[in-house]
């Protein structure tokens, strides 16, 4: 996403701290159709009640309090960023919402949970900010932490020319090929069942799941 980075050397990539600008640049990446957005993510992902969701790169959480929706009170759902300023943000966020999200400061590459604990992993325009390595180390982390049967949604930017004008700013940001997306999962032991464009913009995804899992 767009906004000041800075690195860290406990999670290898860039990191964003600006939460404000997070919220303004998802509003303008989807001329102001972020709830379509991610609800077109949700669907991907085939929530059903009571399952347990992580979403790796939550930003200010706005996915992992829509998933909530979706599992409903016997659902668990968890949302981790690098940034401080982003957690402390997406929990005033599920504070107004009313609703029990669970947010925690922690690097994609070490997630901070026993394996085999959730149902559906989310990762949403943060590989990116990766490189190669941490990708792979990313991957094999949610690949870790999934129960058998479980699925992966992986949705970033693809190489494109970027667009000119008043908002060029606002849309500065990098990419990653789906390719490489889907080789960092295949790499860790899922299957890709599923990828394409998502229909926003440059936006791609990728839909994976555990090895012997239908």
């Amino acid at each position: 996403m767009a906004g000041p980075e800075n690195s860290d050397s406990k999670a290898p990539g860039l990191i964003l701290h600006q939460a404000r600008l997070y919220d303004l640049t998802v509003w303008l990446m989807t001329l102001g159709r972020e709830r379509a957005f991610r609800e077109k993510i949700l669907r991907l992902a085939r929530l059903k009640p009571g399952e347990s969701v992580l979403d790796v790169g939550c930003g200010t959480g706005s996915l992992a309090i829509a998933a909530r929706q979706h599992v409903g009170p016997a659902g668990i759902v968890t949302g981790i960023d690098a940034s401080p300023e982003m957690i402390a943000r997406a929990e005033k966020k599920a504070a107004r919402a009313r609703t029990n999200v669970a947010f925690e400061q922690a690097p994609a590459q070490e997630l901070p949970f026993p394996a085999a604990q959730f149902d559906v992993v989310f990762t949403t325009v943060m590989l990116h900010h990766l490189p190669r390595a941490s990708r792979d180390q990313c991957a094999q982390q949610m690949r870790r932490v999934l129960k058998p049967g479980g699925r992966v949604v992986a949705v970033d930017f693809a190489p494109r020319a970027e667009p000119k004008g008043f908002l060029s700013a606002f849309h500065r940001h990098g990419n990653v090929k789906l390719d490489d997306i889907i080789a960092s999962l295949e790499a860790a032991g899922l299957i890709v069942t599923e990828s394409g464009d998502l229909g926003f913009r440059n936006l791609q995804y990728a839909l994976a799941t555990t090895r012997g899992s239908t």
